[in-house]
């Protein structure tokens, strides 16, 4: 049984009213959880993912859809299970056609047993280049405040600071300003947590979220759909990322974006940081954020409308965007004004191939091709499990600070099977520019340890 979640608008009412059995039981999703190979977080001061009480269920089989955008970068990545609070339960995080970053391979995240429940660790963009895993003790808490100088001109963009590990303790590596590169974001150094310590990212160069592919609703099924033997799953309800940004949130200690309605103050103490103040929050770094204001640089007014929009939303409920793709198109159903047009998050992937302006072209993936691609969910979960046993072998021993005279622990992963071309084998517009010159570490920076605490959310 496949299952194929996207609706013409046209047809949408009709296609609802009268719904096959095979439908039943899914509920498409236009907020929640952003894919974590789509938009990578950052985060000053990482923690140990989320713990939850039940068992996420096994992977589902995953197709992809009959349609790709063009490239020879882009690959299928597959979905994953993610928890939902307000549910108390887990909805899938469905797979992405990507355009991958130059230089890089995925590591994918992965739920783990613990004696506290189940835990989430989180995912990164690896440097290809790089063929161990280090595992560093946690890093002090961060000490970035923000630009201390004059941006040289409009073109640059602040790059945060952060702690690099540096002659057997962790030094200050202070934050710098930056040239934007257009159709560019930059992502900045950062650390991934895992139970036996913490991962350091590099900074690099990705593309901008309208080139990045396409990223699917998710979905919520019924534990009765998905458990029948003949299931899969083929998603084909996009998020429109010309609307996207406009409602994109930070949840640090997820370490994930999430889109859609989460305006309500409730969310704001679950943690939630709208995407405009997350850098002004000290909680970390949005990527995005900073080039739409770099993109907005000539508009002195634009922050202003952001923090505007915002507050009208979060004040007013039939403000802000519908919570399913069942009351989307309800909405639809009532003709749409102009300005509810940032209302409307999802769009068909055949009607988003059919745009004119848009920056993908799409082309049509072969029966063959697709049930070849399938077969990524099968290979990610066992590197999945490979990177599962080496980040827990062993948990905690990497805890204390390792002296001088030792190295922290490193293990050898294989190769992932989401790995991009190398930047001499893209074209012109799809190689990276240069990296930036960074600043040295400053060892006169006094590192202060995190707050005592226990470290993750217990939904």
């Amino acid at each position: 049984m496949t299952i194929g979640t996207g609706l013409g608008w046209d047809k949408a009412i009709a296609a609802q009213e009268g719904r096959t059995d095979a439908e039943k039981g899914v509920d498409v999703l236009t907020r929640g959880p952003v894919h974590e190979a789509f938009a990578e977080t950052v985060t000053f001061d990482p923690e140990p993912g989320i713990v939850v009480r039940k068992a996420p269920p096994e992977s589902i089989e995953e197709l992809p859809p009959d349609q790709r955008p063009e490239g020879t970068n882009v690959e299928w990545i597959p979905g994953y299970w993610a928890w939902d609070e307000e549910r108390s339960d887990f909805l899938w995080v469905s797979g992405i056609w990507r355009d991958l970053p130059p230089g890089r391979e995925w590591v994918p995240g992965y739920w783990a047993r613990t004696d506290r429940g189940f835990q989430w660790t989180s995912g990164y963009w690896a440097d290809e280049d790089v063929s161990e895993t280090e595992y560093l003790p946690e890093p002090p808490e961060t000490v970035e405040v923000g630009p201390n100088v004059t941006a040289p001109s409009a073109d640059d963009s602040w790059v945060p600071g952060c702690w690099v590990w540096h002659q057997g303790r962790y030094a200050w590596r202070p934050g710098y300003w930056a040239t934007v590169r257009p159709n560019w974001d930059w992502v900045p150094a950062h650390y991934v947590s895992a139970p036996r310590g913490y991962v350091f990212v590099d900074g690099y160069w990705d593309y901008s979220v309208e080139r990045r592919g396409v990223l699917f609703a998710p979905v919520y099924f019924d534990a009765g759909v998905y458990t029948r033997k003949d299931f899969s799953y083929s998603p084909a309800t996009a998020i429109d990322l010309s609307v996207f940004t406009d409602h994109l949130f930070l949840r640090p200690h997820y370490s994930h974006y999430y889109f859609g309605d989460y305006y309500a103050p409730s969310y704001r103490a679950a943690g939630f940081h709208p995407s405009f103040s997350v850098h002004s929050d000290r909680v970390g770094y949005d990527p995005i954020y900073a080039h739409q204001r770099w993109e907005n640089r000539q508009d002195p007014e634009w922050e202003r409308r952001v923090a505007a929009d915002f507050q009208n939303r979060r004040d007013h409920e039939d403000a802000r965007p519908p919570r399913t793709l069942a009351a989307q198109i309800e909405l639809v159903s009532r003709a749409v004004q102009p300005h509810e047009q940032t209302r409307v998050i999802a769009t068909s992937l055949a009607q988003l191939a059919q745009r004119v302006r848009s920056p993908m072209r799409f082309q049509s993936v072969a029966k063959d091709e697709r049930q070849q691609l399938a077969q990524r969910g099968p290979q990610l979960q066992k590197f999945r499990e490979e990177r599962r046993q080496a980040d827990t072998k062993a948990a905690g021993t990497a805890a204390a600070k390792p002296s001088k005279e030792s190295e922290p622990p490193r293990v050898k992963l294989s190769k992932s099977p989401i790995v991009a071309k190398p930047a001499s084998a893209l074209g012109k517009n799809q190689a990276p520019p240069k990296r930036h010159e960074v600043p040295k570490p400053d060892p006169k920076v006094e590192p202060k340890p995190r707050k005592a605490g226990e470290k993750g959310e217990k939904p």
